[in-house]
């Protein structure tokens, strides 16, 4: 089969197409033929060396989702059949025709999808329900600080925070951006290069404060953050675009009482990732049938372009999702 392979670790001319071997299905595995695959940030930080696949995973071929049909499974799978159109995480991989996965980590795509906005569902999708629901366990009317919110998964938070009746703050680098994002429902923007988020927030809520902040930035927003939440605030770290370190006030957490919580999704043991991917069966695919939420794509390329969408993605030009087609 075809695959993009990092030929070594560096720019992103280094991806390469090559002629891979056929992944092996186990007896409790599908082989799926996969239709699009969708660019993440781990992607990126793989090709340079930064973020080492887990053990047992090809570390040559990047990719953490997929899109496709069922075309082979093992003996022990009782659930899907040859030709079933299936979404799914993957620990790597992705970025080639064919990949392998546990059964029950398959989810079936709803017909309202076709096969590149499925691509643009399992990550972002599984990392802002997990998130939000799982980790915050965010409620009905309280109030929500979604940093990066024209990303991929901050498109997805916010949609996924509107559905639950939550009031939603977002931080964007540009006026396109946080217009993108209010189509969806953002109650206000910010634009980090013209305002002070945490005076914003300030303002906006009486000096009261964000119930929760989701914050794909890291470093360099740490002490905004901290100023922002509520008594009893919650902060979830999900990226760390400026940076991995910062130096605090941890009197300031005590006494707002503050829960810090990291996250990550692909290290996660395989029964975890199956717990996510069912809780996404019986919460989200009832919202992506019907539409009440959807995959936001900003562009699609093929998979020989792989590159060419990696230099995409680190310009940070995009809106929702970069997909590749298989």
């Amino acid at each position: 089969m075809k695959a993009v392979v990092i030929s070594r670790h560096g720019p992103p001319e280094v991806l390469r197409v090559e002629e891979i071997d056929d992944p092996v299905c186990g007896s409790s595995q599908v082989r799926v033929a996969a239709k699009a695959t969708a660019l993440n940030r781990a992607d990126l930080l793989q090709r340079i060396g930064r973020y080492p696949a887990p053990k047992g995973v090809d570390p040559r071929v990047p990719g953490l989702e997929f899109a496709g049909a069922v075309e082979e499974t093992g003996q022990a799978v009782s659930e899907w059949q040859p030709g079933d159109r299936v979404m799914g995480l993957l620990s790597g991989g992705g970025y080639a025709e064919k990949v392998v996965t546990e059964e029950r980590m398959l989810l079936r795509i709803p017909d309202s999808l076709d096969f590149e906005e499925a691509a643009a569902v399992p990550e972002v999708f599984g990392t802002a329900y997990d998130a939000l629901f799982s980790q915050l366990q965010m409620a009905m009317g309280e109030r929500l600080l979604i940093h990066a919110v024209a990303s991929g998964v901050g498109l997805t938070a916010l949609q996924l925070a509107k559905t639950a009746g939550c009031f939603v703050f977002g931080t964007a680098g540009s006026q396109e951006k946080l217009d993108r994002a209010r189509e969806l429902g953002l109650d206000v923007g910010i634009n980090y290069r013209e305002s002070d988020f945490a005076k914003m927030v300030a303002q906006k809520t009486g000096n009261q404060g964000v119930d929760a902040i989701i914050d794909l930035v890291g470093g360099g927003y740490w002490e905004k953050n901290l100023a922002s939440l509520a008594m009893r605030g919650r902060l979830i770290l999900v990226g760390l675009l400026s940076g991995a370190k910062a130096e605090t006030n941890l009197a300031l957490i005590l006494n707002k009482r503050l829960t810090i919580i990291g996250t990550v999704l692909r290290s996660r043991p395989v029964e975890e990732k199956i717990a996510l991917t069912q809780s996404l069966g019986r919460h989200v695919l009832p919202l992506l049938e019907t539409r009440r939420v959807r995959p936001v794509i900003d562009r699609i390329f093929p998979l020989a372009d792989a590159a060419q969408a990696h230099a995409y993605m680190e310009s940070n030009a995009n809106v929702g999702k970069i997909v590749l087609r298989v």
